[in-house]
């Protein structure tokens, strides 16, 4: 564990510190307004967990001063990509997305769909979420910006031929390859694409509207045809671009959505009031950050270098950055003028952030489907539980329980099964608590493991053509608390005889922190293994299963009505006498003899719902 460095030593001034571990390896790079007040918390009592872990896996603390924090800020994210630290978060982009680029270096500039790093001399225009988006709007503008699409080889070959492709006979290419384009007339192509996807949309259906005009009143109906099908193609792909402001907004809109492990981030760019492209990363959270932070780390990972669609006027975030001037000043550092980074709090900008962090909901959603639904990694996350916790087997059977209640009212438990490392719905199971009073959490889980283990008991005792479901017990039990709801699961396990037969632990709140009978200190699983995952899907769905449970309880509960219950009071005799009187209220305000009086009502149920309605 790193030593404290004396106070005096650390300068009281802006720069980036960092940890390394006895191997002299960088695992975290920080920055600070003031090193000496920054570094002088990391050697406080009760440390938030990943922090404390970090600590103690470090063995030196070296710090850089600088002269501002803008500086600092620059040099933290220099040296996080160069050394990618263990402890500090990192983006991963989702997907590889495919960009339009243009080829503005070569001799006969090329349109075509390009993924993966960026080249010198091509222009970028994206990222899009789909290929065939990017495809199907090239196809379009080809028929009024006929440019080449073609490989170089490809554009050799007719060269040498001295013949184009089938793309010029359709006209979709102008002829570079047999000289039916002058390399001006190519530029002027070229350029004119690019201005029309830079946006200038405006000049470029003027342009066509009036060479058709001009074709028309020439009586050149075929030119004016032609013309015109190119406005047309021009406007389809103008409508493929999604309006959602002003000609003159320039903005990048980021939303986001995750747990304590990782955060799904989506970002729209808007140029020219038009969505012009989209990215989506995942975010591993290794680090303990607030959502401020957590922004902070996601401009940083999205600026350092230029977007393909430049640096924008504005930033829109979800929630608002630690050090909003700073960020600011970094931005417009990079743009080369002013940048605002805020939070939109109404209207249609508002609107459009609700919009982004949908998509970055379902994106997180899509991670995690994908990851569960993958037998590789289902098996990877059985066989990693089976070492990390030191079981014989592989627990090819999985039970959670989960409690949940309000104040000690509607008090439930639920039991979600995983078999083979896939939801097993038709075993899962809900228990209504009987015996606890009050909010009891610990008696509540012990309740709920005796009465299902207890089952189990009797049904293994039967013939097997008789046994249900549960005559069989789960190669782990995984109850969601901490070291106290453990001990109570253990006590239930030992009066019935079980505690050397089926194995059992506990998920703390942190959720990195695993408990297992006759150990104090908690098993770390590894961050970013399957069996991390594994528990927090099984955790997250026991206790969505429970809340739901509880929810219905309490639903039902708080629409009975003060008339049920009454002798003699069917649903029938009910209804009419709602029906009668307009409302319970009502039926309260009136007397005895009034109810009495009612002809269809017996005497005896009369005076009973008089009695039972007064009796508080």
């Amino acid at each position: 564990m790193v030593e404290r460095p004396p106070t005096g030593t650390i300068p009281d001034a802006p720069g980036s510190y960092q940890f390394r571990d006895r191997d002299g390896r960088i695992i975290y790079v920080g920055k600070a307004k003031s090193l000496r007040s920054r570094l002088s918390n990391y050697f406080q009592q009760n440390l938030p967990m990943r922090t404390a872990q970090m600590v103690k896996t470090a063995d030196s603390v070296e710090w850089i001063q600088v002269a501002n924090e803008l500086e600092a800020l620059m040099l933290e994210y220099s040296l996080i990509k160069q050394h990618r630290p263990r402890f500090n978060i990192r983006l991963v982009d989702d997907k590889s997305y495919p960009f339009l680029a243009v080829t503005e270096s070569d001799e006969w500039p090329r349109a075509m769909v390009m993924r993966g790093k960026k080249r010198k001399g091509v222009r970028y225009y994206g990222p899009f979420g789909h290929a065939y988006a990017i495809r199907e709007t090239l196809d379009l503008l080809l028929r009024t910006f006929p440019i080449r699409t073609c490989s170089d080889n490809k554009l050799e070959r007719h060269q040498k031929l001295g013949r184009p492709c089938l793309l010029f006979h359709i006209e979709k290419c102008s002829g570079p390859c047999v000289g039916e384009i002058t390399p001006d007339e190519y530029s002027k192509l070229v350029a004119d694409l690019v201005s029309f996807l830079d946006g200038e949309t405006d000049e470029v259906i003027a342009e066509l509207e009036e060479r058709m005009a001009v074709a028309a009143d020439a009586y050149e109906f075929e030119l004016a045809a032609r013309l015109r099908d190119q406005l047309g193609s021009v406007n389809k792909a103008i409508e493929k671009q999604q309006m959602v402001g002003a000609r003159s907004d320039d903005y990048d809109v980021i939303g986001v959505h995750g747990d304590e492990l990782e955060s799904a981030v989506q970002v729209f760019f808007v140029r020219r009031g038009r969505v012009v492209g989209r990215r989506g990363f995942v975010i591993d959270r290794v680090e303990d950050l607030t959502e401020e932070e957590l922004t902070d780390k996601i401009l940083e990972g999205l600026y350092s270098e230029e977007p393909a669609v430049g640096y924008p006027k504005q930033v829109l975030v979800p929630v608002e950055s630690s050090d909003p001037e700073l960020y600011s000043a970094w931005m417009g550092e990079l743009r080369g003028s002013q940048v605002s980074v805020r939070v939109p709090q109404r209207g249609d900008k508002r609107a459009l952030l609700e919009t982004v962090t949908r998509n970055a909901q379902e994106s997180f959603t899509r991670h995690r489907l994908k990851r569960s639904s993958d037998h590789n990694s289902r098996a990877r996350a059985l066989n990693e539980l089976q070492e990390y916790l030191g079981l014989e087997n592989a627990p090819l059977r999985i039970e959670c329980y989960d409690m949940s209640h309000i104040q000690g009212t509607d008090y439930v438990g639920s039991m979600v099964v995983v078999e083979d490392g896939l939801p097993k719905k038709s075993d899962y199971r809900r228990f209504k608590i009987k015996t606890v009073d009050g909010n009891n959490d610990f008696a509540a889980m012990a309740e709920v493991l005796e009465r299902r283990l207890t089952n189990y008991l009797t049904d293994r005792e039967r013939p097997v053509e008789e046994r249900g479901r549960f005559a069989y017990p789960p190669n782990l039990i995984v109850v969601d608390g901490g070291k106290g709801q453990l001990s109570a699961s253990v006590e239930v396990l030992a009066s019935l005889g079980l505690e050397n037969e089926i194995p059992i632990v506990s998920l703390a709140k942190q959720f990195e922190e695993v408990y297992v009978p006759g150990r104090s200190a908690p098993i770390r699983i590894p961050r970013q293994s399957e069996a991390l995952y594994l528990l927090q899907r099984i955790r997250d769905e026991s206790h969505r299963f429970a809340i739901t449970y509880h929810r219905q309880l309490r639903g039902k509960r708080m629409t009975v009505s003060a008339l049920d219950g009454i002798p003699g009071l069917g649903p029938t005799r009910k209804t009419r006498l709602l029906k009668e009187f307009g409302s319970v209220k009502a039926v309260k305000q009136a007397t005895e003899d009034q109810l009495v009086g009612l002809p269809w009502l017996p005497n005896q149920v009369a005076s009973s719902v008089w009695a039972h309605l007064h009796s508080a």
